[in-house]
């Protein structure tokens, strides 16, 4: 057995660390100036896409003009193109559409996720396994679009705002991720509940959607940023323009470069029609201004809800 002499002390070996700078560590004042101006530029280059678009839509007709498209710092800001859209009743009939379509939605499709999460999270629960076999068949199996076109006509949901919601009712995803979360609350809890004589519909709503919040409120959101974003439904099953939500306004008049007409739009007598490039940049910011409102408020649940109920499975 080797013993140390307190004459000898021991070397340490010094500590090494490896940095991009040659000479400096991560923690030293250039290291961390490097890395500031790293995350500064890539900040820069995510908000100027939107910087551009915001100061389009508040830019007149000659600055417009003059840029030749985009403008990235407006001179004399207006809202003419707001008013001209939320006036006319295209936009604002679309927004209370969307609007409506991803509040219904989502409150839908929350009630099925949970009721059918939390069936499968019970074990011996009926018919589980066929009813969690269909569930992980739908995830790797997605119908193709002229049988649902077909069904959806045989129901008659055609013209109908039921067509952009039904379709996408139950996700497997997140009815998966929601039932990882309720497997992981503990047993005993439950069944002491269950001992005290209460229903199941009481565990779930007393002890198990408290406990869940964090997980509901993101499968939430994944249901409004769907419903809110879906067009596709809508190009396939509405007609009726009417009947449009924001997305597919969105599609027609921004991606499809159409020309919005005198009826869908509402400007004062004799005022000239704000440049098609402001319109459409007011229709963008229209449609992203709702989800980034809710977002901020949704957002600290976002690693603790997907992670958990990932992680649980």
């Amino acid at each position: 057995m080797t013993t140390l002499n307190p004459a000898h002390p021991v070397r340490r070996r010094p500590h090494r660390s490896y940095s991009a700078i040659p000479g400096e560590t991560p923690g030293s004042p250039p290291w961390r100036v490097l890395k500031s101006l790293i995350l500064l530029v890539c900040v820069v280059l995510v908000l100027l896409p939107f910087l551009a678009i915001i100061s389009t839509s508040l830019a007149d007709t000659v600055q417009v003009t003059k840029a030749g498209g985009y403008v990235m710092w407006p001179d004399h800001p207006s809202f003419d193109a707001y008013k001209a859209l939320l006036n006319g009743g295209l936009v604002s009939r679309a927004m209370l559409v969307s609007v409506g379509i991803t509040v219904v939605g989502t409150a839908l499709s929350l009630f099925c996720s949970i009721m059918l999460a939390y069936g499968l999270s019970r074990p011996g629960s009926y018919g589980h396994r066929p009813v969690l076999m269909l569930l992980l068949m739908s995830m790797l199996f997605a119908p193709g679009v002229i049988p649902s076109y077909l069904m959806i006509k045989q129901l008659h949901l055609i013209n109908s705002y039921w067509s952009l919601i039904l379709p996408g009712l139950i996700n497997g995803f997140n009815v998966i991720v929601l039932r990882a979360f309720f497997m992981g609350i503990p047993k005993e809890l439950i069944d002491s509940a269950r001992i005290d004589g209460a229903s199941e519909w009481k565990i779930l709503t007393r002890i198990v959607l408290p406990l869940s919040k964090a997980s509901v409120a993101v499968i939430g959101l994944f249901y409004a940023v769907t419903y809110w974003n879906a067009f596709f439904n809508a190009l396939l099953y509405i007609n009726d323009a009417a009947k449009w939500p924001m997305q597919m306004v969105l599609r027609t008049y921004v991606i499809n470069n159409a020309q919005l007409s005198g009826g869908q739009v509402d400007v004062a007598a004799g005022a000239p029609l704000p440049p098609s490039q402001s319109l459409q940049a007011a229709i963008l910011v229209l449609s992203i201004v709702p989800i980034v409102v809710v977002y901020p408020f949704l957002q600290r649940h976002m690693n603790k809800g997907v992670m958990v109920g990932a992680v649980k499975g």
